[in-house]
């Protein structure tokens, strides 16, 4: 494993883009502590985005996760760019040349992904800790350590994301062709998504049901919706909004409940876990068949 990753690294090392991507992209995840510095003092009008709650444990592990997750898409250009230069640089052929197989050199793209979703989790958790220590209310360890399932989600989401984009670096060999087909696969996912939720509600309508619609649709879309891939990793870690106490009163105040599901399930990091290995063993089965 030790001897794959060595291989990987010095070829990321000798890529200025690759260096340049993961330095802004660790930037990023470190801006997450300048919301702390976010203030309107315009006369009677005080507000310190500090101060609603958005850094307490155990709700800090829930809300940086999420926002860390945005920028995934830095690292996601390291890693299918990795792999189209492969195919550009030849360094691909040359590998197999020189004694590695297929399979190591799989295993050897795939440890990188493992390895950039493990340092990216550790790195969320390091600034999470030192931000919430600062302002959060709550200071007990049994607070501070509990939710830290949204971690655990965090990183199987990275690394089923840039799993998905090794596979498309593979399957097209061009950096801009795999993210754009990333981004197709999106689309293709939300119209779905969207059909769906046209298909329940004129069903219901059809069927004069006194159910809620919005109940209807939203139960029978999910439910579908969730094997599909980039959907399960979005369902990992879910919006945190609505559990601020200012989103919450102002529902309360509107008539509005905000009661949603936003918590880490096992069935979720389970759904994207397969993901994962159908999108690494589909990249070795395609390359196998492949004639360098």
């Amino acid at each position: 494993m030790l001897r794959l990753l060595n291989i990987e690294f010095h070829k990321l090392k000798h890529n200025r883009a690759s260096r340049v991507l993961t330095i802004i992209y660790f930037a990023l995840l470190t801006s997450i502590a300048l919301i702390a510095a976010i203030k309107f003092d315009v006369g009677v009008i005080k507000f310190h985005l500090a101060d609603q709650g958005i850094f307490n444990f155990p709700y800090i592990w829930h809300f940086n996760t999420y926002m860390a997750s945005i920028f995934k898409f830095f690292l996601l250009l390291v890693i299918v760019s990795m792999m189209a230069n492969e195919y550009s640089n030849k360094t691909l052929k040359q590998n197999l040349i020189d004694g590695l197989s297929k399979k190591e050199f799989i295993l050897s793209k795939f440890y990188t992904v493992i390895v950039f979703a493990a340092i990216s989790t550790f790195f969320v958790f390091v600034v999470s800790m030192i931000l919430g220590l600062i302002y959060s209310d709550f200071n007990e360890l049994s607070i501070i350590f509990s939710d830290l399932g949204y971690l655990l989600a965090f990183f199987i989401k990275l690394t089923a994301f840039f799993s998905f984009g090794l596979f498309m670096g593979i399957l097209v060999k061009r950096s801009a062709f795999a993210v754009g087909g990333i981004l197709v696969w999106f689309f293709i996912e939300n119209i779905f998504k969207g059909f769906l939720y046209w298909k329940f509600n004129s069903d219901k309508f059809a069927s004069n049901d006194t159910v809620s619609s919005d109940s209807l649709s939203s139960i029978g879309v999910n439910d579908i919706m969730q094997f599909f891939p980039l959907e399960s990793m979005a369902n990992l870690i879910k919006q945190p909004f609505t559990k601020l106490n200012a989103i919450q009163t102002a529902g309360k105040q509107l008539g509005q409940d905000f009661a949603f599901d936003v918590s880490v399930h096992w069935y979720q990091i389970a759904i994207a876990t397969v993901w994962i290995f159908i999108f690494i063993y589909a990249s070795y089965a395609l390359l196998k068949k492949r004639d360098l």
